[in-house]
């Protein structure tokens, strides 16, 4: 089911593929956020150019729309070299990554999204290439059989995964940079959504800007995705300007409330609280309750529930929190073993 406030991309994200990367930031200087991440970042890249060394190869990490992408891109612009771009999925074949390692250029970045899910005789092909710049490559079969070593050009590998707890500990270990991105602030938010109006050429004053933020999840994918939404609005309803008013109308019409809980979210909460009296429940009973998958619910849902905590996990399962009943508009109490239970005023 397609979602507004989903961090992954859904397909307008491809319809408006050239909007978007118009939006993306190509210099250190120009991403909003992440501040911690950009001072390391910036200090190793200015360490290899002096002493005109590759890049140590680095793990993006952190939940999806936060901007892994386009840091990558953003790191090989710093660096002067070209970047190319595939994915974990894509790499079926162990022949398939030894042809684009063995056509890369002196220095050049090579980006893998979703590293996680790489084949693992695919990501066999990688210890080698990582630590040696080199691949092994057997030419014939049984006794015949022999190992050719190819040298590789030195590259930058830029690895981006939404489970690091996947990646297993040879190829996690191969990583000299390791970033975790995180949830964003509403006012670093405000500063992305002021700056890609002002690109797409979308009148929006402060206050529309900080409603649009409140109800993006700390998410950059979703604040972008949010504003063109609003904006369909503020050109019908109120002569293309977006202030605070029209942006609370317009997400509440598509069904986002203050805290950014869409109607699925509200789904999961109301159903842990009505059919499991609060919880704890288990992850795939859950999963059955609200027909999702469970991967589904662990890596696009609880994320945010998780930070916002309206939810928190115990060893026997998932539990809304008073913030998550109080938001639903329960009113809730203890019982003697320390569980909540909602409380019917009727």
């Amino acid at each position: 089911m397609k979602r507004l406030v989903s961090p992954g991309r859904v397909e307008e994200d491809f319809i408006e593929t050239n909007i978007e990367i118009s939006l993306r930031p190509s210099r250190l200087a120009e991403y909003i956020g992440q501040e911690k991440a950009k001072e390391n970042i910036a200090v190793f890249i200015d360490s290899a150019l002096q002493r005109k060394e590759p890049l140590d190869h680095v793990l993006l990490s952190g939940p999806p729309g936060l901007g892994k992408t386009t840091l990558a891109s953003v790191i090989a612009n710093e660096m002067g070299k070209p970047i190319r771009k595939t994915s974990g999925p894509a790499l079926e074949r162990p022949g398939d990554l030894a042809a684009i390692l063995t056509n890369l250029e002196p220095g050049e970045v090579l980006f893998i999204d979703e590293i996680h899910r790489l084949n693992r005789v695919v990501e066999e092909i990688l210890y080698p290439a990582m630590e040696d710049f080199a691949i092994d490559i057997v030419i014939g079969k049984g006794p015949s059989a022999r190992t050719l070593r190819l040298d590789l050009p030195p590259f930058t590998l830029i690895g981006a995964t939404t489970r690091p707890g996947l990646l297993s500990s040879p190829l996690r270990d191969r990583f000299g940079i390791l970033c975790r991105l995180d949830f964003y602030e509403e006012d670093e938010l405000i500063l992305i959504i002021t700056r890609s109006a002002a690109l797409l050429g979308i009148s929006i004053d402060e206050g529309g800007a900080r409603e649009i933020a409140r109800r993006a999840r700390g998410t950059p994918r979703i604040a972008n995705r949010l504003l063109k939404r609003v904006r369909d609005f503020a050109v019908v309803q109120s002569g293309g300007t977006i202030d605070a008013e029209i942006a609370a109308m317009a997400l509440s019409k598509l069904e986002i409330d203050e805290r950014g809980l869409d109607r699925i979210d509200r789904t999961i909460l109301d159903i842990i609280i009505s059919k499991f009296n609060g919880g704890p429940v288990g992850l795939d009973t859950l999963a059955a309750a609200v027909s999702e998958e469970p991967d589904t619910l662990l890596d696009v849902y609880e994320p945010y529930l998780l930070k916002i905590g309206f939810i928190q996990r115990s060893p026997r399962g998932r539990m809304v929190t008073p913030s998550g009943y109080r938001h639903l508009g329960y009113k809730c109490s203890e019982d003697h073993g320390g569980r909540l239970f909602a409380i019917n005023e009727e």
